[in-house]
């Protein structure tokens, strides 16, 4: 047994099984087998080829097939339970159950209508409110549902305003994958990270949140100049008549806002009160239905038949039950690939190639850590803007985690490295991310249809573009320590923000909005 694998399994507790010496099917014909599968699952995830949840069904399928009917058994029944991140699967869906439960206040509508009211009219300051809204708003909920409440007001927008709609909906789906890499909960790769290397909301929120910033105001920057016809100061004359919807719920919005405040606090607090994020998120959950039904009952005095039907409306139509179940069968996918010691055999790969590129190079041992942390961002950034982020993820993990245990230095840069390139990279497709997918079946619900080349035009260069601000972060961070890259990271903000009030405020006339 290698001294890095009681790391693995402290950092990623469904991967120890991988701690046993002679696991069987730890030949070269069953990790082959895993490894073909595993790449049948990522091109049929890119070619969209079915259903993500049948493609990942079928995979475990062939992998229970394999494993009973042949020599060479991959992971058994027994064994999956272990493979499967209860942490995430809970998180994930009692967060889905708060946000649907937000829905029925109508405060989404509203806080958008809000922000869009007042651009009063001009196109440069409505693509900075949704830009930020949109980004600030996939921090704390996540980006897919944001983009979801977001889509079709910025599309309603854009025909108010006579510009192409895609002109805010490319910019609005961006800073949702940008915004979602600040914190644990704001896109799905964060959650598996976080619960994969026991990091915190409250890590997230502390060392990636200045970077995400500082990639808002690139984004923002490089859409003002790709649609510059749309924003010419010319066009802001155009007005659009902007109604404020009142809640349809206040007293339900205003429990909703004591719970998801302390859901938020059991978050912050984690390593003091050693909960792990699906517990305060369960809790919130919880208290969010209760209060819902409590108030259905007083208001409306329904049967009981009536009142059953309204539990299963919240908890069918708003937890995303395939979502779910794909993040299950994948886990078990992933539990595959470490019973078998392909995740093993990997990570020694990789860390032979780091190795070497250290050794060619000359580098020290935090040269080595920040060329290990880079390869990883890149290569993740690469593979997710080609698949589906959150298989890819699923995966590297495992690797990642073993890597953790063998490099000197600070090693959480591996893992930001994992979730900056995986998060960021998403930005480079159509299919990278899930809320790219969303956003653009909404659009094209609504009467606008982006192809997939419109698309990777304008977000691969955008996420190239965030991906050389998370180089620079992870290498302040490998060299100068957590607490050095922060003020400079608020420092950076500051001045590029300044900087673009007084380029605005010389050029263009006063400045009208943060990042504009």
């Amino acid at each position: 047994m290698t001294g890095a694998l009681p790391v693995v399994a402290a950092l990623v507790p469904h991967l120890a099984a991988a701690q046993e010496p002679a696991v069987a099917g730890s030949n070269a014909i069953s990790q082959a087998i895993v490894a073909v599968l595993l790449g049948v699952l990522f091109v049929g995830l890119a070619l969209e080829a079915a259903h993500r949840v049948v493609i990942a069904l079928g995979t475990v399928a062939i992998i229970w097939l394999v494993t009973y009917v042949t020599p060479w058994p991959l992971i058994s029944f027994e064994e999956t339970g272990a493979a499967l991140d209860v942490n995430v699967l809970l998180l994930l869906g009692a967060m889905m159950a708060v946000v649907g439960v937000l829905k029925t206040t109508g405060v989404f509508e509203w806080a958008v209508a809000v922000l869009l009211r007042r651009a009063r009219g001009q196109p440069l300051v409505v693509l900075t409110l949704i830009v930020w809204f949109t980004a600030l708003a996939s921090a704390f909920l996540d980006n897919v549902t944001t983009v979801i409440f977001v889509t079709p007001m910025a599309l309603g927008i854009a025909r108010q305003l006579t510009m192409r709609p895609q002109a805010l909906i490319l910019p609005m789906v961006m800073a949702s994958n940008i915004g979602g890499t600040a914190t644990l909960i704001g896109d799905p790769p964060n959650i598996m990270i976080g619960s994969g290397a026991n990091l915190s909301f409250l890590d997230f929120l502390a060392d990636l949140t200045t970077p995400c910033l500082i990639m808002v105001l690139w984004l923002l920057a490089y859409s003002r100049h790709y649609f510059r016809e749309d924003f010419h100061p010319l066009a802001s004359g155009r007005q659009a008549q902007i109604a404020v919807p009142a809640l349809a719920d206040p007293l339900l919005a205003r429990w909703m806002g004591v719970i998801c405040t302390g859901i938020l606090a059991g978050f912050l607090t984690h390593h003091v009160t050693g909960m792990a994020p699906a517990v305060p998120a369960t809790i919130g959950a919880a208290a969010a239905l209760i209060v819902q039904d409590r108030l259905y009952l007083r208001r409306l005095r329904p049967s009981t038949a009536e009142r059953i039907h309204g539990v299963l409306v919240v908890t069918e139509r708003d937890i995303e039950w395939p979502t779910l179940a794909f993040f299950g069968f994948l886990f078990i996918i992933v539990g595959a690939a470490v019973s078998t010691g392909l995740i093993t055999r990997l990570a020694e790969w990789l860390q032979t190639g780091i190795s070497s590129g250290s050794a060619a190079l000359g580098l020290s041992p935090a040269g080595t850590l920040l060329f290990a942390a880079l390869l990883i961002c890149w290569t993740s950034g690469i593979m997710s803007a080609l698949i589906d982020n959150i298989p890819f993820v699923a995966v590297a993990i495992p690797i990642v985690a073993r890597l953790a245990g063998q490099l000197p230095g600070d090693t959480t840069a591996l893992w930001w490295a994992l979730s900056l390139g995986a998060c960021l990279g998403g930005n480079g497709s159509l299919i990278g991310a899930s809320a790219n997918v969303t956003a653009i079946g909404l659009a094209e619900r609504g009467g606008l249809r982006i192809s997939f080349g419109a698309f990777t035009r304008f977000g691969g260069v955008v996420a190239f573009g965030t991906l050389v601000v998370a180089s620079l972060f992870l290498a302040m961070f490998v060299h100068a320590g957590q607490r050095t890259t922060l003020i400079a990271g608020v420092l950076a903000f500051a001045l590029i923000l300044a900087g673009q009030r007084l380029k605005r405020s010389l050029f263009r006339g006063p400045a009208t909005g943060p990042g504009t």
